[in-house]
């Protein structure tokens, strides 16, 4: 009996003294990992903070403070060395780090890491797709405005953003789309300035390739969206090809009132008393020729007008 007592003993002598050195080895690592985190050695920390934070789990209850301290400071690391791969613009590296800390602090309860890694997930898909912004890589801005807006739909910057470099690739109806979006999330004006543009591009297109009909189509819904003096000088410009005298005078006196001091004024005022005087219109003739009777180009030719109509 005697002999099981003593046995007994020394065997609780034995984990007591592998307990110690656990404690003291995972203590180690502990401060180890607070040494490579006050240097900013975010990879060695963590890799410091999860083997104490393993060998104080399998010690128990001596380790109770160590398991407790790693698990406040692991998901912060974590997030830290996502944002270093942002820095350097690893995205991939860096979605890896997020979700990362998002587990370790869903696990261990930190709600303000939680929060900071939801928040910084949209913020590095945004500086993604303005970073391939530019260099012009529309593609590549696409795709990283668009998994920014899918993680913050409330965000019509971001909306405004994919609207825009989806035009620019010419998908007009997805563009449309996010430029909606903006509008919903308080971006109106700026998304309709940007539809307008849009469509004001594919009157231009239209135009030169002599789509007379398309380009005025085009140009005037890029003024339902917002008025544009250049929209209106082309739907003027295509309406006069199409012997639309009466639409190209509107347009053209759109454009005048939007662009009073524009360099090719004149010579629209001139073409408006042209299109007047063809539609037998010589009041209103008269009143635009003598809008450009002094004028260095047209004068001339303005006062022959006027005075063969005063006759």
């Amino acid at each position: 009996m005697k002999k099981f007592i003593l046995a007994v003993a020394a065997l609780f002598m034995a984990a007591s003294m592998v307990s110690a050195q656990d404690m003291a080895e995972a203590t180690e690592q502990y401060n180890n990992g607070a040494t490579a985190l006050s240097t900013k050695n975010y990879t060695g920390a963590l890799e410091y903070f999860q083997k104490a934070l393993e060998m104080g789990t399998a010690i128990g209850e001596e380790a109770d403070e160590i398991v407790a301290n790693c698990k406040e400071v692991i998901p912060g690391v974590i997030l830290q060395i996502a944002k270093n791969h942002i820095k350097e613009g690893q995205y991939t590296e860096a979605e890896a780090q997020i979700a990362a800390a998002v587990k370790a602090a869903e696990e261990y309860g930190n709600e303000e890491v939680l929060a900071d890694a939801k928040e910084l997930a949209p913020q590095m898909w945004l500086r993604m797709g303005s970073d391939a912004l530019k260099i012009k890589d529309y593609a590549g801005a696409a795709e990283g405005f668009l998994k920014s807006y899918q993680l913050d739909t409330t965000n019509a910057n971001t909306a405004l953003k994919l609207g825009q470099v989806l035009a620019s690739l010419g998908k007009k109806e997805e563009a449309l789309t996010y430029f909606q979006h903006a509008i919903w999330n308080g971006e109106e004006e700026d998304a309709n300035k940007q539809i307008s543009n849009m469509y004001l591009k594919e009157a231009n297109v239209a135009f030169k390739a002599k789509k007379l009909e398309d380009a005025v189509d085009a140009a005037l819904k890029a003024n339902s969206y917002a008025e544009n003096a250049t929209a209106y000088l082309i739907a003027g410009q295509a309406s006069q090809k199409l012997n639309k005298n009466s639409n190209a005078i509107e347009y053209f006196e759109k454009y005048l009132e939007l662009k009073p001091d524009a360099s090719n004024a004149s010579a629209i005022t001139f073409t408006i008393g042209a299109l007047y005087q063809g539609m037998k219109n010589n009041a209103k003739a008269l009143e635009f020729y003598q809008k450009v009777e002094n004028d260095a180009k047209f004068g001339a030719q303005a006062k022959e007008l006027i005075k063969a109509l005063n006759k």
